[in-house]
């Protein structure tokens, strides 16, 4: 069995040591691994994220310039054939931009326009122009200031819209933005886009927009003159709605700003309020050969992804699962350790107890061989002897009774003098008196001091003061050192006490049996008021077994002790 007990404990040493600290050790670790599989996994959808943010904005971006391009190709070719007229007029160039089948929204412009350039000497020419082409008549405005070389006012422009007439006869050269533009598209002899401005169209200034120039020359004297530009005014709102018509933006947020990211440049965002976003990416646009921006952000997503929520309820719920079997496990094995160690324990007990009954077997022969020896010297016939024999065997087992219903521990002295007194504490011609404090005795001292009190209690329903009505015997005890009680018989009432009589078999036990047996002398006293007779028990401790008294530590109850030897 030991054998056994030590392997079984080495096998559930673990769970047995660490109760708490393992399964909440599984738990943690499972939860760790379920923490880091979830880092991975948003790391890696955190790079899926900005590759496909990458992409969009590679895609918008391109379809933003195919949009550009193809208006800058449109304006290209409008400008080779108005140089090769004499005369831009209104028929013409509605015809010529009704032969570019343009789609239904103008690929994100707001049309196709012609604007001349009027000296100061050719404005009343210009308005001249306008009253015979324009269905509305339109005057030069602003009026040009004197610092102006020239003017560049919209003449015509296509569709002819209620929108459209708005700008007509506006003079661009006077707006320093749209100034550098054309001045730039001169120079270069190619589509030059303006910055950030609100068209003439527009009647309010929430909507920013931009144009794209090419310049219109004619042939003169020593080389070439700027006859004028042909130009396309953007929105840069439905500019940007064209070309995500081509490439959907989808769940991300587009902005398109003028040359640089700043809220002052800009032109168009789909995003309507200013938010957080969790990542932009942006990349230059060229258009009409001048940079613009567009950023493409993401909104910030949810705390975590579908799988990373999936890992994490997977994760805990194997974490949980797996604590909570190692908690039932290590239930067992303490539940195991603890019937084990029980099982050690009645081993030890039950050895310790046959050690003990044997000791007490001889010890009981031994003075029950000492009684037969003294009664048979005593006794004048087999019936005496017979009688005498069987009190005190009686006796004898009183006591053990006690002993027995407190599994051989610490019995009071009340109990043991109550058991032997009781035939006569309740004879009403007699008086019983016991009293004293509560002292316990070890089963030995309780055997010596139970035959005692039984071979003084014949002797006194024989011959003293139980023997007459009248009679009383008192029997009290106290502490007479800390590990010593006094217990005093004295009888009264009875008959005198003879001066001369014979020495008899109690004398004899009390003096030599219960003497040598409690380890201190006994005092019998015969004076003529009746017996009186004084007891030194010792106040044995008892020793508990060490696996019981651990035990009975452990669980916060009283266990019995190993009686004192």
């Amino acid at each position: 069995m030991d054998g056994r007990t030590g392997k079984r404990s080495k096998a559930n040493r673990w769970l047995v040591s660490y109760p708490r600290g393992l399964p909440v050790g599984i738990f943690l670790l499972v939860a760790a691994i379920t923490v880091l599989s979830i880092f991975a996994i948003e790391r890696s959808e955190t790079q899926r994220a900005q590759t496909q943010l990458s992409s969009r904005t590679t895609a918008i971006a391109s379809a933003l310039e195919r949009r550009a391009n193809a208006s800058s190709a449109y304006l290209r070719a409008g400008a080779a054939l108005l140089a090769s007229l004499d005369e831009v007029q209104p028929e013409e160039f509605r015809r010529f931009v009704s032969e570019l089948k343009l789609d239904a929204d103008y690929r994100g412009a707001e049309g196709v326009g012609w604007a001349m350039v009027v000296r100061p000497n050719q404005i009343a020419e210009f308005e001249a122009i306008m009253a015979r082409g324009a269905a509305i008549p339109a005057q030069l405005h602003p009026p040009p200031s004197g610092e102006q070389a020239y003017s560049v006012p919209v003449t015509y422009l296509q569709p002819d819209t209620e929108r459209n007439r708005r700008a007509l006869g506006f003079d661009m050269f006077s707006e320093p933005v749209r100034r550098f533009a054309m001045l730039e598209a001169e120079r270069s002899a190619r589509p030059v886009v303006s910055g950030r401005v609100v068209l003439a169209q527009e009647p309010t200034g929430d909507n920013p927009g931009f144009l794209i120039y090419m310049p219109v020359f004619e042939a003169a004297p020593g080389g070439r003159r700027l006859r004028g530009y042909i130009y396309s005014p953007f929105n840069a709102s439905d500019f940007l709605a064209s070309a995500l018509a081509i490439e959907d933006s989808g769940e991300y947020g587009v902005s398109f700003y003028d040359r640089s990211v700043s809220e002052e440049n800009l032109m168009a965002s789909t995003l309507a309020t200013p938010e957080a976003r969790a990542d932009q990416h942006g990349v230059t646009v060229a258009i009409a050969n001048s940079p613009f921006v567009l950023e493409v952000s993401r909104a910030p997503g949810g705390a975590l992804s579908g799988l990373s929520m999936a890992t994490l309820i997977f994760g805990l719920l194997v974490a949980s699962l797996l604590m909570l079997l190692v908690r039932m496990l290590t239930q067992q094995a303490i539940e195991d350790e603890a019937s084990l160690i029980w099982f050690e324990e009645q081993a030890s007990i039950r050895n310790s107890l046959t050690r003990e009954l044997n000791h007490r077997v001889k010890n009981t022969l031994a003075n029950v061989l000492s009684i037969i020896a003294l009664t048979r010297r005593r006794a004048d016939s087999v019936d005496e002897f017979a009688n005498g024999l069987d009190g005190r065997i009686r006796a004898l087992s009183a006591t053990h009774d006690l002993l027995t219903r407190s599994d051989w521990g610490t019995t009071p002295v009340a109990e043991v003098i109550r058991a032997e007194l009781r035939p006569y504490a309740h004879d009403s011609d007699r008086a019983v008196e016991m009293g004293g404090p509560q002292i316990e005795l070890a089963p030995n001292d309780a055997l010596s001091l139970g035959l005692a009190v039984h071979e003084l209690a014949t002797n006194a329903a024989k011959y003293g003061a139980l023997s007459q009505p009248g009679g009383k015997v008192s029997v009290l005890w106290s502490l007479a050192a800390p590990e010593l009680v006094r217990v005093e018989w004295v009888e009264r009432g009875g008959p005198p006490v003879p001066a001369q009589r014979g020495r008899g078999f109690g004398t004899d036990l009390i003096e030599r049996i219960v003497a040598h047996e409690l380890r201190n002398p006994v005092q019998l006293d015969f004076d003529p008021e009746g017996v009186r007779c004084v007891l030194m028990i010792p106040v044995r401790q008892p020793t508990e077994f060490s696996i019981r008294a651990a035990r009975a530590q452990a669980q916060g109850r009283t266990i019995l002790s190993d009686p004192a030897k």
